[in-house]
């Protein structure tokens, strides 16, 4: 490679110039090594900045499926609380329904009881409400409450619901008031 002088006529200074070729072959030399410094630094951005998008893609997966789980539990108890929100007012009106049924069973030919009853209990159907059937049903303590027992007359009265003291009921299919009765045994 071969350099020339030549002198500045403003400065008078002497300046050893290369030609551009040359001093082009020679830059790329310099670039790749600083460039092969440069791309261990680089090489180690690249991966701690693709560590840090998996962690936070990760956080946000957890996130956004601890939302999910939150919304579908909320949904969950909305409609429960719709289901059931009148379980406790059902409670209440139970007893009235038995004074009812008592008043039905007392007075047969009062047709304005009669009415007021079936009234009544077509609303409470509507609700949700639904009166059990449980005499000569099979004792279940998950539905019956057994207040006492008698002896059986026959072998296949073993374990049957023989009378009804108080009638249970269901409300959106959950027992709302358990049926009190007489087994037999």
């Amino acid at each position: 490679m071969s350099k020339k002088e030549y002198t500045n006529p403003e400065t008078e200074e002497t300046v050893n110039q290369q030609p551009e070729a040359e001093a082009a072959a020679e830059q790329p030399a310099a670039d790749t090594q600083e460039a092969a410094a440069d791309e261990a630094p680089e090489t180690d951005k690249v991966q701690e900045l693709g560590e840090k998008l998996a962690a936070l893609n990760d956080k946000y997966l957890r996130l956004y499926s601890e939302y999910e789980n939150y919304r579908k539990r909320t949904n969950l108890e909305k409609a429960d609380l719709l289901l059931n929100g009148s379980r406790e007012m059902m409670k209440a009106i139970l007893p009235v329904v038995d004074d009812l049924e008592r008043a039905l069973a007392a007075t047969s030919d009062d047709e304005g009881v009669k009415l007021i009853y079936n009234k009544m209990m077509k609303i409470l159907e509507q609700k949700g409400l639904k009166a059990m059937d449980s005499k000569g049903e099979k004792f279940d303590e998950s539905m019956h409450e057994a207040v006492t027992q008698i002896p059986a007359t026959e072998d296949g009265q073993k374990g049957l619901v023989v009378d009804v003291l108080e009638k249970g009921y269901y409300l959106n299919d959950k027992v709302l008031r358990y049926a009190k009765v007489v087994v037999a045994c």
